[in-house]
């Protein structure tokens, strides 16, 4: 059963982020806007950052529930990138703040499950080395929590999904040729 209080302080919460910076965001504006007291507010959460790394954490957790099985990045990156459009605004406030880390943690994970999961459903079988296949998944990783983190960065063209798209066609099969050089070695 939800929790009601909890799921009223985090609609706050993203209500009050999409108007104004996080540094202007406080326990007490949050706490008026859901009509709670403030002792509600700190018998869930220890501060505003840990509201921030739960609502990041269950959101990644939301993606992982979403593709238990990846069989196609575009459609999970695209999952993942709507998720953040749809928050622009409050995303860019949080980028651009003090509690970036906790967005990149965030970030980091998603990009760690989505490309692990595609990895495993894809060439889970393949008779790769297990250190390249762990070199494999970190360079991927890094490259795309690294476009993740430039989309963010000019903030979040809606024609970046193109982008992503246009950036995985070019490396359709490079997959492969890492496995079949990995079995070379």
């Amino acid at each position: 059963m939800p929790n009601f209080t909890k799921q009223a302080i985090k609609t706050s919460f993203w209500r009050l982020l999409n108007e104004q910076p996080l540094n202007k965001i406080t326990v007490r504006s949050i706490v008026e806007d859901c009509g709670i007291n403030r002792n509600s507010f700190y018998y869930h959460y220890q501060d505003i950052p840990a509201l921030i790394e739960e609502i990041f954490m269950e959101a990644a957790d939301a993606l992982v529930q979403k593709y238990p099985r990846i069989d196609s990045l575009e459609e999970c990156v695209d999952t993942a990138f709507r998720f953040m459009l749809a928050r622009k605004k409050a995303i860019l406030h949080i980028f651009h703040s003090v509690s970036r880390d906790v967005y990149e943690q965030y970030l980091m994970r998603c990009c760690d499950y989505i490309i692990t999961t595609y990895c495993d459903t894809v060439f889970g079988g393949s008779p790769m080395r297990e250190e390249d296949r762990t070199l494999m998944l970190r360079f991927l990783k890094w490259e795309l929590f690294g476009a993740s983190l430039d989309w963010v960065g000019r903030n979040m063209p809606e024609n970046a999904l193109q982008e992503i798209h246009r950036m995985l066609s070019l490396f359709d099969g490079l997959h492969e040729e890492l496995i079949r050089r990995s079995m070379e070695a």
